[in-house]
């Protein structure tokens, strides 16, 4: 990828940052801290008097147990070095500072500080001329189990079959039979405890199978399965909890001949047989390793995750208590693990239920800047009921098993008949206007594929700008939540100036760059980069309309090489999709799959240019309905309309096909403008700079411009540089 220059899309103007007609995220500065010094510094060091951030804690309640802290606040300084936690670090109300003396807990200047939640693992002995081995009592009896670990800094792999690529189900098993007795077609959402394997991917000569982890990834879920038994014979293994679809590879009516999921499997010992790999035996508590060249286990660092939580800021929503002017900064947190419990296959769109490392509940004005989260067993940051106004601006959070940010205001199962949790009716419950900007967040989804980058769930007033978000598995963006158009809370979500690239890597399937679901008024998606998306069977798409969005624009983004549309509707109502820039998106351009009788999408002043696959997919067709223009008098003012989608001063091109060859929605051009759609568009090239190298600045020539085409400003997106504010 080309990176974007001092330039702005649809103009040759060089280090001219504009957006017309557009209202842009507000330029706030990106200092660090308070306006003023803090009147009291307190050290943490491994050799201080304040060897923990806990005993600095304690020192800052016995200060406020004399009065309040003076202005200016407290600053807890910690001196370099990791330190191991014994427990998460949690921060209850009375931890609270207040906007005059807010209380900062961060890394010395110039110093790196590691807060870990891992163990050192020693008493390393070679068994072998390859592995070396060590026994760890904890995991011998029951309390403890991990499925990362780290050799001087650096993840190692988990054994792993096949090494490269996936096994694929061989034969449905579906737990409930088929109507008819075996010819009628089941639904891919019935359950399943066992699945058929092809000869030869599963070995009687495996040991331990209690050990074994099954990961199965199908439509837009990863699950995650515990061997129960395994029939060498009928080459069939089961499992000790069902996964809630059947194993298939993103198929709704599954018939006999239905091709299976893909799927990898865990922890087998008998695939250890490459360095860098490792294997854990519960029953034993033995850990074995094969080091890489020039890794001396007797002076290596050996650190696996021991806790499931490194931060815990609880606040009391229901006693409209909140922890309140609190932030970290500087600091690294890592090592934190998560297993699914029992019970449980983790069979959830988004791994909502994945636990984070960071958590706050009920938190308001406190901040996470400038920090990493990195090598973590699920998501990195969790918001859950009751946190308002708070930030989390320059972190790095990247070598996540699942996710990054994840904002929800509480239970994220949305109520079959419509209704909200009673809990959200309350004010203090409700989770809203969090700033997440100018951070990066990588390599996420590694063990939870369907992880997002930023997932917003049922909360409003938040704003997601700035971040560089690439290399998942799933989407980088995701709003809203609610399915189809029931009353939501999501509402005035602000997602812009985004950088999203490379997810989806072809793993799982519907998922977008972008993603929103349901009744989102107010919500915008504007100025975003997005490109490389890539999705296994079906829906890499860059902006994703899913069911029910609603009243939500986007416009001023930058959409291209996507597996398939660069935008996409499920269906959706009264959407406003303008001034964006789609483009080569490899199987289609612009796709819908339901139409409703009512107004989708009002598609305006777009420039859409592909050089393969179709212009449109789906379910272009409009429904008769009647429109009521007078709500006060519907009888009168009732009118009939056709129109499902509005279409009109767009730009569309194909380099490789003439105007009178491309199919419009089954039709021709002027069949399509017959239709009432792209009156006044115009099939004829954009003139871009250089599409095929990411650069769609559009040249001065361009017909765009007659058709009221606005520059979209590239320069501004991504993390912006930080002003650092110390108070040393």
């Amino acid at each position: 990828m080309k990176r974007f220059g001092k330039w702005t899309v649809g103009g040759l103007a060089a280090g001219v940052a504009v957006c017309v007609g557009c209202r842009s995220l507000k330029e706030e500065p990106l200092s660090a801290g308070c306006a003023f010094p803090p009147a009291l510094t307190l050290y943490v060091s491994a050799d201080g008097p304040l060897a923990t951030l806990e005993a600095a804690r304690q020192r800052i309640r016995e200060l406020k147990a004399k009065g309040p802290l003076p202005a200016g606040g407290v600053e807890v300084v910690v001196r370099g070095g990791t330190y191991y936690l014994p427990a998460p670090f949690v921060l209850a109300p009375e931890d609270s500072g207040t906007a005059d003396a807010p209380i900062v807990y961060r890394a010395a200047p110039g110093e790196r500080v590691v807060l870990s939640g891992g163990r050192r693992i020693a008493g390393w002995k070679k068994t072998d001329d390859r592995l070396w081995a060590t026994e760890l009592p904890d995991v011998k009896a029951g309390d403890w189990f991990f499925s990362q670990l780290f050799v001087n800094g650096q993840p190692r792999s988990r054994t792993r079959l096949p090494k490269t690529g996936f096994f694929l189900v061989a034969k449905q098993i579906p737990d409930a039979p088929s109507p008819d007795g075996g010819n009628a077609p089941l639904k891919y959402n019935t359950p399943c405890h066992q699945f058929g394997y092809a000869p030869g991917d599963w070995s009687p000569a495996w040991t331990n199978l209690q050990d074994v982890d099954v990961t199965v990834y199908h439509f837009w879920t990863d699950t995650h399965l515990k061997v129960k038994a395994v029939d060498s014979d009928k080459n069939i293994v089961s499992f000790v909890d069902p996964a809630a679809k059947q194993f298939v590879a993103d198929a709704f009516s599954i018939k006999p001949d239905t091709p299976g999921a893909r799927y990898i499997v865990e922890n087998v010992f008998e695939a250890l047989d490459e360095p860098g790999e490792w294997y854990l035996n519960r029953s034993t508590g033995v850990l074995y390793y094969w080091p890489k060249p020039g890794e001396d286990m007797t002076r290596a660092e050996v650190v696996a995750p021991r806790l499931t939580a490194l931060v815990q800021v609880c606040g009391e929503p229901a006693k409209q208590r909140a922890v309140e002017h609190v932030t970290f900064r500087g600091l690294s947190f890592k090592h934190c693990h998560y297993e699914v419990p029992p019970g449980s296959v983790n069979n959830v769109q988004a791994s909502a239920t994945v636990a984070p490392a960071i958590q706050l509940v009920g938190a308001r004005c406190c901040a996470l800047e400038n920090c990493e989260v990195s090598q973590i067993g699920g998501y990195a940051v969790e918001l859950l009921g009751g946190c308002r106004d708070n930030r989390f601006v320059g972190n790095h959070l990247h070598d996540l098993d699942a996710g990054g940010f994840r904002v929800t205001s509480g239970d994220f199962c949305a109520d079959p008949v419509g209704k909200n949790p009673k809990h959200l009716l309350n004010p203090w419950w409700r989770t809203a206007g969090n700033v997440i900007t100018d951070n990066v967040i990588c390599h996420y989804g590694k063990r939870f594929a369907s992880a997002v980058g930023v997932l917003l769930m049922h909360t409003e007033g938040n704003t997601v700008a700035h971040n560089h978000i690439h290399h998942g598995y799933y989407s980088g963006v995701s709003v809203g939540w609610r399915w189809g158009y029931w009353r939501s809370i999501s509402r005035d979500n602000r997602i812009e100036f985004n950088h999203i690239h490379d997810i989806g890597q072809g793993l799982l399937s519907d998922m977008g760059g972008i993603y929103t679901l349901g009744v989102s008024p107010g919500t915008t998606l504007r100025n975003n980069l997005i490109h490389d998306v890539n999705a296994n069977h079906y829906g890499g798409w860059g902006i994703y309309f899913d069911e029910g969005s609603t009243h939500i624009l986007a416009e001023n983004n930058v959409v291209y090489r996507t597996k398939f549309a660069p935008f996409d509707i499920h269906y959706a109502k009264e959407c406003t999709v303008r001034n964006n820039v789609f483009a080569l998106g490899r199987m289609d351009q612009l796709a819908r799959t339901w139409t409703e009788p009512h107004e989708s999408v009002y598609f305006e002043g777009n420039i859409v240019y592909w050089k393969e696959g179709k212009l449109f997919k789906g379910n272009w067709k409009d429904t008769p309905y009647l429109f009521h223009g007078d709500p006060k008098t519907p009888e009168k003012r009732a009118t009939k309309r056709t129109s499902t989608s509005t279409f009109d001063w767009n730009v569309y091109f194909n380099p490789t096909q003439q105007c009178e060859e491309v199919v419009f929605d089954g039709g021709t051009w002027k069949e399509w403008q017959k239709r009432g759609k792209d009156v006044n568009s115009v099939y004829a090239d954009p003139l871009f700079v250089d599409p095929d190298q990411g650069d769609f600045r559009l040249k001065p020539e361009s017909p765009a411009w007659a058709l009221g085409f606005r520059p979209i400003d590239m320069t501004r997106v991504g993390p912006r540089p930080l002003i650092q504010q110390t108070a040393e």
